[in-house]
């Protein structure tokens, strides 16, 4: 049995997706989040890792359409939302780190090119990724801190992807 406490995180965690806060979860909001990470990183979206995360947001647009719009109508409802996540994610973060997974990759990409290797970034470029994608400062700073368990200042995207799908499964 699924408790309320944990579809109540689940239903907060939806503001997230809802970039632009009208109730739903739609494929403008997977355009808007790439957006932002373009212009908060100076890339063009017509640049290859720019054409990188718009693909990358359209492949998670559509996992998360296919896991949790139920009705087709192409807009993912809180309430949707929360039954998805519920139903499909509880016991298979997997699933969920995988359709994040091509989004999750080209935003490490626009954050860590400077050395740091394929699939890696700065905790601090960790942290603005995050901001961008509407988390709290201070928090953002945090999560990406806690992600670097060597202290190198490097985040793996292993990381990142296993905390993200956490974050969205796991009711702690």
């Amino acid at each position: 049995m699924v408790s309320s406490e944990y579809e109540r995180r689940i239903a907060a965690r939806f503001a997230t997706f809802d970039q632009n806060g009208n109730g739903w979860i739609d494929r403008e909001d997977f355009s808007s989040a790439a957006k932002a990470l373009l212009a908060e990183f100076g890339v063009a979206a017509r640049s290859d890792r720019g054409q990188a995360l718009y693909l990358g947001a359209e492949a998670f647009w559509q996992g998360m359409a296919g896991m949790a719009d139920r009705d087709g109508d192409q807009r993912i409802t809180r309430e949707e939302f929360v039954t998805g996540a519920v139903k499909r994610l509880r016991d298979n973060p997997e699933r969920f780190a995988g359709i994040a997974r091509p989004f999750l990759h080209a935003a490490l990409a626009l954050a860590g090119p400077d050395g740091h290797g394929p699939g890696a970034a700065t905790v601090d470029d960790v942290a603005r990724v995050l901001r961008i994608l509407g988390v709290r400062e201070g928090v953002a700073r945090t999560a990406a801190a806690s992600l670097d368990a060597d202290g190198d200042g490097v985040v793996e995207e292993d990381q990142v992807v296993t905390a993200f799908a956490r974050y969205f499964t796991v009711p702690e």
